[in-house]
């Protein structure tokens, strides 16, 4: 835990599946998939694929008799490729008919989430909301239960629309909004106690789509409850918009101790990668100092003295390749997420930050000698040059990595794969 961030606030723990949310559990990193449920096939393999990118829950829709009825099949694909992940079904509308007639999807799912605001209307809201807590109940489930002011109940709304209306200082409308994104939560959380649900089994979350409205919302929400809490800013959108948005609420309420897992909620360009939120969202915790989940490299940003793109494709393939090499290392190596490798383009500040790195390389910037200083623990150790310095760079990290975090201090050299770019040129 980094000492600069604030304590984590005080809240119940949930046990999910072999992991626990809130109390002094880690930060977890949640996704979702946007694959049709009634299509298991695809649906498993974008689950293990969110699982193996990093993402320690992954929530499903179940929208349908058709998704409900394949839910258990997902499962058990799954299991069957060794992804312990959790499953979250996400329920609006017909939840409470889909888990009573489909009780192998009941038991499947390690948690549900619902919606106040759509579980039912009126008299129905009751009886709907009750059958699907009875349901966790029965089969000893978790419950998020999951506001969004896109779909916030319209009851509790009007409620303290009218009661801000006959009071003495109205407050203005985004107050209001605000502050019934709250109640329906510890409303409908209270409710779900007087039925049976252990508080033990309960996570809130209260989403919105601007970063100063999910800020004050979460730390009030904070203030007024122990219940475990799901941050993610909705409809974050696409690209850098999504992540820079996403980033900046999440990152002011982690600091302040809030929050107990985490979505990226991020719109995927045109055939993108869904993983790409999973990252982000490690990327988030880990430079926070929060949790390492895989190697940071450090490079610079380029300037007029860095023309070449050496160090630009070096960094980004050794990046990839620490990423992709994590499954296996996490296993063989433990530590090894918290390495940092600087990859640099120039001797302005090449050398020092390869130096304060376990690993560190610093590339020749425009006019500079055409070799490459190599640092690991401070003290340099190699200079290399020629047209196999990305290959060679890497078995150094290798090596490193198998020496520093095997057993007993050794480990086993693996074999070199020369770093490609996306030319299929090696990259020097």
């Amino acid at each position: 835990m980094n000492p600069n961030v604030s304590p984590r606030r005080r809240s119940r723990q949930v046990r999910i599946g072999r992991f626990s949310i809130g109390g002094d559990a880690p930060v977890l990193v949640q996704s979702m998939t946007n694959t049709d449920t009634a299509d298991a096939e695809a649906t498993a393999s974008q689950v293990a694929q969110l699982w193996q990118a990093g993402s320690e829950l992954v929530r499903i829709t179940v929208n349908s008799p058709e998704a409900a009825a394949q839910v258990a099949r997902i499962r058990d694909r799954l299991d069957a490729m060794g992804c312990e992940v959790p499953l979250v079904g996400d329920f609006h509308f017909n939840g409470h008919k889909l888990l009573s007639a489909f009780p192998d999807c009941a038991r499947a799912l390690a948690k549900y989430r619902i919606n106040p605001g759509n579980v039912g209307r009126g008299d129905k809201h009751d009886e709907q909301f009750s059958t699907v807590v009875e349901t966790a109940c029965r089969y000893g489930k978790a419950v998020r239960i999951g506001v969004n002011w896109g779909s916030l109940d319209q009851e509790v709304l009007a409620r303290l629309m009218d009661e801000n209306a006959r009071g003495q200082r109205p407050v203005a409308a985004e107050s209001v909004m605000r502050e019934a994104l709250i109640v329906s939560a510890l409303e409908s959380a209270r409710r779900a106690e007087e039925i049976g649900l252990s508080g033990d089994a309960i996570v809130l979350s209260c989403k919105v789509s601007g970063v100063q409205d999910l800020i004050a919302v979460y730390r009030d929400l904070a203030r007024r409850c122990d219940y475990p809490l799901h941050l993610g800013l909705t409809e974050a959108g696409m690209g850098s918009k999504g992540i820079v948005a996403s980033s900046a609420a999440i990152a002011v309420l982690l600091q302040e101790g809030i929050g107990d897992t985490i979505r990226v909620s991020l719109t995927p360009e045109p055939g993108g990668d869904r993983t790409r939120e999973v990252i982000v969202a490690q990327e988030i915790l880990q430079t926070m100092g929060l949790r390492s989940f895989t190697p940071m490299v450090i490079a610079c940003p380029g300037c007029g003295r860095t023309t070449s793109t050496y160090f630009q494709e070096l960094a980004a393939q050794i990046q990839a390749y620490l990423r992709q090499q994590m499954p296996a290392w996490a296993k063989q190596y433990p530590g090894v997420e918290e390495m940092h490798v600087a990859v640099m383009g120039c001797v302005v500040n090449g050398p020092g930050e390869s130096r304060q790195a376990n690993v560190g390389i610093s590339l020749p910037g425009s006019g500079e000698s055409p070799v490459a200083p190599v640092y690991v623990d401070g003290q340099k150790t190699v200079t290399l040059k020629g047209q196999r310095i990305a290959a060679e760079f890497q078995q150094l990290v290798e090596d490193y990595v198998a020496k520093r975090y095997g057993q007993g201090g050794v480990g086993r050299r693996s074999e070199a794969k020369p770093l490609k770019s996306a030319s299929g040129k090696i990259a020097v």
